[in-house]
């Protein structure tokens, strides 16, 4: 063996971006201090057009592009491989095929350090990669960075919040993420009603395979989608909203722009870090 051959071989830096606020922010945050990054976002095929938006945004900020992985299947054919069963917490097959193994095909035996946006006042994990090759490591918990300072990443460098976030939606990911508050699956309706559609068509024909679980676990969305019930949704969120409001001081900049955070529902905020930050 030369010497070369037994030399170490250097890592590669690779920053997936998600379409939401963290990730986005984290590449701001490093983009000036890695000049080596690759950013990457995997494309799910699934995405809402204010995703994609963000995306190519963040590319004029960032001054180069960002590579865009797909799977090598849709998600139909993994539905149909996991015998029509929808995704959900228990069962998360999407992230695994849509997201997880195109971002693992995309490194493949290379070393890799993996730049995460989970924050100082985040006391959470999710589901990113266990390869041995790659390093997970977390600058905004390195740096100390909370919420406040990603907010301000955002605001100084133009880029500002994801889009979607104005009709009131919390997360980036799938349109149709099983971890979607129903109010949020009431302004997609609102918003989206072609992607509500096709949501409401992927739960019809799982049912019609003997699949007993829907998107929003208890409630099928064509009973969702009934005038009084989308407004006694509305009706339910915005009082819950006004407790809230009344236990704190001061309004944070997601919650005056209708958006949802981890402490507004703590168990439904616990997302998969590849497709969430």
């Amino acid at each position: 063996m030369s010497a070369a051959d037994g030399a170490e071989r250097p890592s590669r830096h690779i920053l997936s971006l998600s379409g939401g606020k963290d990730s986005a922010a984290l590449a701001i945050y490093m983009r000036d201090r890695v000049s080596e990054m690759e950013y990457i976002f995997h494309d799910s095929g699934k995405e809402l057009p204010e995703t994609y938006d963000y995306i190519a945004r963040l590319e004029a900020i960032l001054g180069q592009p960002v590579v865009r992985t797909s799977p090598t299947d849709t998600f139909d054919h993994w539905l149909v491989v996991y015998g029509m069963m929808l995704p959900s917490n228990h069962r998360r097959w999407c992230t695994k095929m849509l997201k997880l193994k195109p971002f693992e095909n995309y490194v493949g035996d290379d070393l890799v350090i993996n730049y995460v946006g989970l924050r100082a006042d985040e006391k959470r994990t999710g589901y990113i990669s266990t390869k041995p090759n790659i390093t997970a490591v977390y600058p905004f918990r390195e740096d100390g960075l909370v919420r406040a300072d990603i907010m301000r990443i955002l605001e100084d460098s133009g880029l500002g919040l994801p889009p979607y976030m104005e009709w009131g939606r919390s997360r980036s990911g799938c349109f149709f993420c099983f971890y979607q508050q129903k109010i949020e699956w009431v302004r997609l309706k609102e918003q989206h009603p072609d992607h509500f559609d096709q949501a409401k068509e992927y739960e019809e024909r799982a049912v019609l395979h003997g699949e007993q679980f829907y998107w929003c676990r208890n409630e099928r969305l064509a009973d969702l989608e009934r005038p009084e019930r989308m407004q006694q949704i509305k009706e339910n969120w915005e009082a819950a909203q006004a407790r809230s409001r009344s236990k704190r001081k001061g309004l944070t900049l997601v919650e005056t722009l209708g958006g949802m955070e981890a402490e507004d529902d703590p168990g439904l905020r616990e997302g998969c870090l590849i497709c969430s930050l």
